[in-house]
């Protein structure tokens, strides 16, 4: 059975005591664990549903493709015919119908990456649903609460390093709109039909473990990118973030385009554009830069923040970015530097006339101020009202390179001990990084606040050696992932299981 990977085994084993709850019921914990499919479920998303609400209706059909990725053809798996998938819209309280017909040769979901939905539409299967079969169809059905810029992708083994992504953008109805135009730019790492296929990538990672000396997934013994894996996770190093990734990919994309063939965003002098930033990368974080201008960020993974300039946005995988910039006069580089990896991505900016830049250019934005979501501040309007922290958890991230093997409070999923809360609560996750690797974590259904008055986010960069706490409020029950969004750290077993219980 090819299309059953380790994490999706894991997850089924998971779920073995059954689907009627699926949840991880039990591993020792008191009370009785809220599933996706419970009463509670379907009141918070019926609380949600205001009177009168639109519906939105769409359809995706995954499927193996041939796509053209700037004078490249590669065969990979796509939402359709292109790479992204097809862009989703709405508006805050509509009510979204996705159809999702697989015509994939595999089993796969589609989880709704930063948005606080019904715990059974969140697309995780083995937690929130059975995966959809090859040859099957579901239906995901949802209020998308909160505005803002989010994005779609599997949560099934490393499909999301394919052409597996899309971006849904969830408008204010209340939102003046201060800005003249509006670009959508998706960023990405990219293997897929070059050769190897990221299955193939995961393959040769976890190789090592069959050389497990009993010391795998002791915390601090990963050494960032030392592991020599016949290329991968060679001096992959970050001034800013450490070990920078595992894997040196051969191509990096904006909006499916490499630099050699980019894509052009079209405006006028003068203009102000909004541009909302998406990483869907794998394992890559970005360095992002425009040549000639500054940027002025203004939401950080939905939410609004107290706008600040910066030269370079750093944009860990998952994170999303919304930026406010003015334009000059002629053609820019936006360029995307693969943070502590050689290779970058390119689009180009053209709102006059001059030649276009060169695929190799290095904007000097890249080399000063640079930001990253810790730096940033949320509006009053979305802070976190100050309340006592009723429970906290610990999440201690560890792992190596040889083994493969990553984990969550020395343990990999779905060995992990759930994170119990109760609804009401006002809880503190600690991420405690004991590695020399940068993780992006990421918590499902939920937005925190980085304590002591960062901005609201759902995926925040930790680096490492350090300790990062956020707060969020348990108002959305159910079984919930929470994982590194590095993809092949998660499949290698980074994740454990947010757990509301009664």
């Amino acid at each position: 059975m090819p299309d059953i990977t380790r994490r999706t085994l894991l997850l089924g084993t998971a779920a073995t005591a059954g689907l009627a709850t699926l949840g991880l019921a039990g591993c020792g914990s008191p009370g009785t664990a809220v599933g996706a499919s419970s009463e509670a479920v379907r009141a918070a998303e019926a609380a949600r549903r205001p009177a009168g609400q639109r519906v939105v209706s769409a359809r995706l059909a995954p499927k193996a493709t041939t796509v053209d990725i700037g004078g490249r053809s590669v065969q990979t798996w796509a939402y359709g015919e292109n790479v992204p998938g097809p862009l989703l819209r709405a508006r805050a309280g509509d009510l979204l119908r996705v159809t999702v017909d697989n015509a994939l040769p595999a089993q796969t979901s589609v989880h709704w990456h930063g948005l606080a939905l019904r715990n059974d539409m969140d697309g995780v299967p083995g937690i929130t649903q059975e995966p959809i079969r090859a040859g099957g169809t579901f239906q995901y059905e949802f209020t998308a609460p909160h505005p803002g810029t989010y994005f779609y992708h599997p949560h099934s083994g490393v499909q999301l390093d394919r052409g597996l992504y899309g971006v849904l953008v969830v408008d204010d109805p209340s939102e003046t709109g201060r800005y003249d135009a509006e670009w959508v730019v998706v960023l990405d790492d990219w293997v897929d039909g070059t050769g190897q296929t990221p299955d193939d990538v995961l393959a040769k990672l976890t190789a090592a473990q069959a050389t497990d000396d009993g010391m795998g997934g002791m915390g601090g013994m990963d050494h960032g990118g030392m592991g020599g894996m016949g290329g991968m996770g060679e001096g992959m190093q970050s001034r800013l973030l450490g070990g920078a990734g595992d894997i040196d990919y051969p191509h990096y994309l904006v909006n499916g385009r490499m630099p050699s063939s980019p894509v052009t965003l079209t405006g006028r002098p003068g203009q102000r554009v909004r541009l909302r930033i998406v990483n869907a990368g794998s394992d890559t974080a970005f360095r992002l830069a425009l040549g000639g201008h500054r940027l002025t960020v203004t939401h950080s993974d939905g939410f609004p923040v107290q706008p600040v300039a910066a030269d370079a946005l750093l944009i860990g995988m998952g994170e999303r970015f919304d930026v406010l910039v003015t334009l000059g006069d002629g053609a820019f580089p936006l360029v995307a530097s693969a943070e502590g990896k050689q290779g970058q991505a390119l689009a180009v900016v053209r709102s006059g006339k001059g030649a276009a830049p060169p695929a190799d250019v290095s904007p000097a934005e890249l080399t000063r101020r640079v930001l990253l979501g810790t730096d940033l501040t949320p509006t009053d309007a979305v802070r976190l009202p100050n309340r006592s922290v009723d429970t906290s958890h610990d999440l201690v991230l560890g792992g190596s390179m040889a083994p493969y093997r990553w984990t969550i409070n020395g343990k990999t999923f779905a060995d992990s001990a759930p994170l119990d809360v109760r609804q009401g609560e006002r809880v503190r996750l600690r991420f405690r990084n004991m590695t020399m690797m940068f993780h992006p974590m990421h918590l499902h259904g939920h937005t925190f606040g980085i304590a002591a008055g960062g901005a609201r986010k759902d995926t925040v960069i930790v680096r490492p050696m350090q300790t990062l706490q956020v707060d969020f409020q348990a108002d959305n029950p159910g079984q919930w992932a929470t994982h590194c969004h590095n993809i092949y750290h998660a499949e290698a077993g980074m994740m454990t299981t947010l757990s509301y219980r009664t």
